[in-house]
C-alpha cells in the first residue's frame, strides 16, 4: 500500500496538457486528472519514453510548469513541479481590473456550456440510430 506523501490535496481535473521536452522538439499530449500547486497526475498513452524532467503546458490555464517525474504506472505518471506555483498565475489581476474579472467569469461560463453541449452531443450519437 502506498502512503500519502503529499503535503496538500490535489483537485480532480479534466484538463488537456502537452508535455514538452528535447528543447521543445518533442511533445506528447496528456490528460491532467489531478492538480495541485506542487504536482499533478497525468494520463498518457506512452509513459516509457517520458524523460525525468520536462515542461507541462496547460492550455486552459495558459501556464507552463517545469515538472519532475515522481512515479509511473499503467498509463499514468505523477509529477512534482520544480518550482511550486499556481497554474493560474493571473488570478490576482481581476481585483486590479474589473473588466478582466468579467472576461474570466464569461470564459468559465462558456467552458461549462461547452462541456454540457459535448455531453448532449455524445448522448445523441448513441441514441440516434434507434430513432430513425
Amino acid at each position: 500500500m502506498i502512503s500519502e506523501k503529499r503535503q496538500e490535496a490535489r483537485k480532480r481535473t479534466f484538463l488537456k496538457g502537452r508535455i514538452l521536452f528535447n528543447k521543445g522538439a518533442s511533445t506528447m499530449d496528456c490528460l491532467i486528472r489531478d492538480l495541485s500547486e506542487a504536482g499533478a497526475r497525468l494520463e498518457l498513452s506512452e509513459t516509457s519514453t517520458l524523460p525525468e524532467v520536462f515542461d507541462l503546458y496547460i492550455q486552459q490555464k495558459d501556464a507552463t510548469l517545469r515538472s519532475t517525474l515522481r512515479w509511473r504506472r499503467d498509463g499514468a505518471v505523477g509529477v512534482a513541479f520544480v518550482e511550486a506555483q499556481k497554474p493560474a498565475a493571473a488570478e490576482p489581476a481581476p481585483a486590479a481590473d474589473p473588466s478582466i474579472a468579467v472576461l474570466l467569469r464569461r470564459i468559465a461560463e462558456l467552458e461549462a456550456e461547452n462541456a454540457g453541449l459535448r455531453s448532449v452531443i455524445a448522448t445523441m450519437g448513441t441514441g440516434s440510430a434507434s430513432g430513425t
